[in-house]
């Protein structure tokens, strides 16, 4: 299951996170030092320095209305969200065909998440490519969205070819392990919720609360 926050950042915040991450260019780093083995071969890009204090100021403008939006509760339902990127591509940087890692270094990668910071019209080419069994999917989302989809796909960032893409990047690491048990879940809450808008709290919706908070008990971590 894949889905997006339309919009996570509204304009003013958008504009000053872009602001703040480019009048730094010390702070930027080649993109293939934090990849694994493998992905380093195809990682063509600039990511902002982890360790630096502008990652530390930064950092929480994207994980704190990420971690508390609504969707990401109900759908994630985060352990914890790590690994948080800024990431930078110009003409002819990109990022090929990988899977991400199973564990970072600071957890398991179930979701991945990349926040699209400049405006689609700001750059041509780099859109994120997801593979699945239905074929792949090419998307540009507008500045402030965020798109969540599974760690375990196939995918890319194709060559930049004008203009600068700039976005943030990381992972979900969720209280579910299994997808098709997050997806029932969020099926039950989704259900739920729906009907105490309806109804309130009613018998129907307490057994669906029970059966919903008894299976995430029981899958849960």
């Amino acid at each position: 299951m894949r889905f997006t926050l339309e919009p996570l950042l509204e304009a003013r915040q958008l504009e000053d996170l872009r602001s703040a991450l480019l009048a730094d260019s010390d702070a930027w780093r080649p993109g293939a030092e934090t990849a694994g083995w493998h992905a380093r071969t195809v990682k063509h890009n600039r990511q902002l320095d982890r360790t630096s204090a502008l990652q530390a100021r930064l950092a929480p403008r994207v994980l704190e209305p990420l971690l508390h939006h609504p969707l990401i509760q109900s759908a994630a339902l985060p352990l914890r969200v790590h690994g948080l990127l800024f990431s930078r591509s110009g003409p002819g940087e990109g990022y090929g065909r990988h899977v991400d890692n199973a564990f970072m270094a600071e957890g398991r990668s179930d979701l991945s998440f990349t926040l699209f910071l400049s405006d689609p019209a700001a750059y041509a080419g780099g859109a994120l490519v997801l593979e699945s069994p239905s074929g792949e999917e090419a998307l540009r989302l507008p500045a402030g969205h965020a798109l969540v989809y599974p760690s375990t796909l196939l995918h890319r960032v194709e060559p930049v070819t004008r203009g600068e893409r700039l976005v943030a990047v990381g992972w979900i690491q969720s209280r579910v392990r299994h997808a098709d048990q997050r997806e029932l879940l969020f099926e039950l809450d989704t259900a739920r919720r729906a009907l105490f808008r309806q109804e309130g709290k009613s018998e129907v919706f307490d057994l669906i609360s029970r059966s919903y908070t008894n299976l995430l008990r029981r899958w849960g971590e």
